[in-house]
């Protein structure tokens, strides 16, 4: 896990050299013909790089945006319309059953399939209509980590395209130096506040939610911690009655227009006594955790980055393998 996150800035290095002109023709092709909505199709680590694509082309593209239940087509076997939809499906192996039969029964109803995956010789490839290599390279640890940057990366760099956005193609070239520098940022109290936990809230906003869902569940299956991935505004809601003093919180704040929103929550949480973990803004009586500053869209890349470093220490502090969490295997063929 350590070598292989490591590794995530040269494989968003390569991702952007070797996939340019093939975005640029995708994003042409989408102006010229706009889908009438988007629909993402994923499981784990993928499905969270899908809600950052749910916001980002929502905010970016207004263009409305799903999330598809793989178990509709491959339990219910149901078949909704998805004419004129575009369908982005997002996997590391492109080799789970479910993730399969619901691409092939979105592009038998009308769907433009776009399969960002990592293994390009995978049955997922074969279905999609374009592909978007993520150019992660091997990843053998269970859980994933380069490949989930570089599925963000390669997002962003659809998104970019498709909305002729300079500013945000500009940013994304400068992603991988960023992520070199986030890597090496020092997360170790974090470490020291987790290790004897059993139970957090990992919170996110807008972009930044889907950081939240993958640092949750990588404290789940590398770390043996109950993480729940809560918005800040939801946390608001229910989930706010189990914060207790010394309750330990993990919140992802980019610079954009829900900052001021989360870096108010984690002053109240730990007023309240909470022991909250804050990376991105600032708050009174919060733990602080350093971060890189980047154009906001790519700052929860860099998050993710920081992040993984942070639970592979945190995993051996607390006598794990990160490499090889029980009951899991690299492909989880769901059915």
């Amino acid at each position: 896990m350590f070598r292989e996150a490591a590794q995530a800035p040269a494989a968003v290095r390569e991702q952007l050299q070797a996939n340019a002109a093939r975005v640029a023709r995708l994003a042409a092709q989408l102006r010229h013909a706009p889908p009438r909505a988007v629909v993402t199709c994923a499981r784990g680590s993928s499905d969270h790089a899908a809600t950052f694509a749910r916001y980002l082309i929502e905010t970016r593209l207004a263009l409305l945006t799903s999330s598809a239940a793989p178990s509709v087509s491959s339990v219910y076997e149901a078949r909704p319309d998805l004419s004129g939809a575009l369908v982005l499906a997002i996997s590391q192996s492109g080799a789970s059953p479910d993730l399969l039969a619901a691409v092939s029964g979105a592009r038998a109803a009308g769907a433009h399939i776009v399969a960002l995956v990592n293994a390009q010789d995978s049955p997922l490839a074969q279905l999609a209509d374009d592909l978007i290599p993520l150019c992660a390279g091997v990843e053998r640890s269970v859980a994933a980590t380069k490949s989930y940057i570089a599925s963000l990366a390669a997002i962003v760099h659809l998104v970019a395209d498709w909305a002729r956005d300079a500013q945000l193609a500009a940013a994304l070239q400068q992603a991988p130096e960023q992520l070199e520098r986030a890597w090496q940022l020092d997360w170790s109290a974090a470490v020291t506040h987790l290790a004897p936990a059993n139970n957090l809230y990992v919170v996110g906003r807008g972009l930044g939610l889907a950081i939240a869902q993958e640092a949750a569940l990588k404290l789940k299956e590398t770390c043996g911690l109950h993480a729940e991935a809560v918005s800040a505004a939801e946390l608001r809601h229910g989930p706010m009655a189990l914060v207790r003093t010394g309750f330990p919180l993990l919140i992802f704040s980019q610079n954009d227009e829900s900052r001021t929103g989360v870096a108010q929550l984690a002053s109240e949480l730990a007023t309240q006594g909470a022991d909250v973990l804050l990376a991105g803004a600032l708050a009174p009586g919060a733990t602080l955790l350093p971060t890189e500053g980047a154009h906001p869209v790519i700052e929860p890349l860099l998050f993710a980055q920081s992040f993984y470093r942070m639970a592979n220490a945190l995993s051996l502090a607390r006598g794990g393998d990160p490499d090889r969490p029980p009951h899991l295997h690299k492909v989880t063929e769901t059915l």
